[in-house]
């Protein structure tokens, strides 16, 4: 169900509903410390119960929170929503608001120019790039999580199925950095982050087929 204008959770009030898919419900909403628009991805409450869905909506916030670069979506903070009649708290992620389209909507409006298509290549090979330096794999890269910002900028989103690829990462990730935003403190420290087994397991399919 979704959250009506004027809900508050934590320290953001909910402005209106940006849109929903299979891992929450994003919605714009005003930070009041800051004065700022946000973007506030809430859990279903139907879910919450599923541990590998909650594993995986944290992941997704440690994930980009551990990633400061201009073409990945910045994660500000996470929390939880109190129950609304499930008896289960909602999880939520706190980022940046982006006003724009996904790439699937823009190649639904016909083919990119080759110059065009090799600039946004470009952009997303810098983001998937500074992901790759912190041991950090998408594995979900496709037009629906590739968002073009009204400067003509690329953002990668949703790292939900992201994977840790080194145990012991080098550099200032080693020593952890924070994002913090108010009561919430976000730890990004790298080595804490969950992974999996480099195999594949056998009829198990992650992210969507065909990507």
């Amino acid at each position: 169900m979704s959250l009506a204008p004027g809900v508050r959770l934590g320290a953001y009030e909910i402005v209106s509903l940006v849109g929903a898919g299979g891992m929450g419900e994003v919605y714009c909403a005003r930070d009041a410390r800051l004065g700022r628009d946000v973007a506030l991805k809430v859990l279903p409450s139907g879910l919450s119960s599923d541990p590998e869905r909650l594993q995986r909506f944290e992941h997704e916030a440690q994930a980009a929170a551990a990633l400061s670069h201009p073409n990945i979506l910045a994660v500000y903070d996470i929390g939880q929503h109190p129950s609304t009649g499930s008896g289960r708290p909602s999880p939520y992620i706190v980022s940046e608001l982006l006003e724009g389209h996904t790439l699937r909507e823009r190649l639904n409006g016909g083919a990119l120019p080759v110059r065009k298509a090799v600039e946004y290549a470009i952009e997303i090979a810098h983001g998937l790039a500074a992901a790759h330096e912190k041991g950090i794999v998408h594995r979900d890269l496709k037009p629906e999580n590739i968002f073009i910002i009204r400067d003509d900028r690329v953002k990668i989103l949703d790292f939900g199925l992201a994977k840790l690829t080194q145990t012991d990462p080098v550099g200032p990730a080693k020593a952890g950095h924070y994002v913090h935003a108010g009561s919430v403190r976000l730890q990004a420290d790298l080595s804490a982050l969950p992974t999996t087994p480099p195999e594949t397991l056998p009829g198990v399919v992650l992210g969507t087929v065909g990507y």
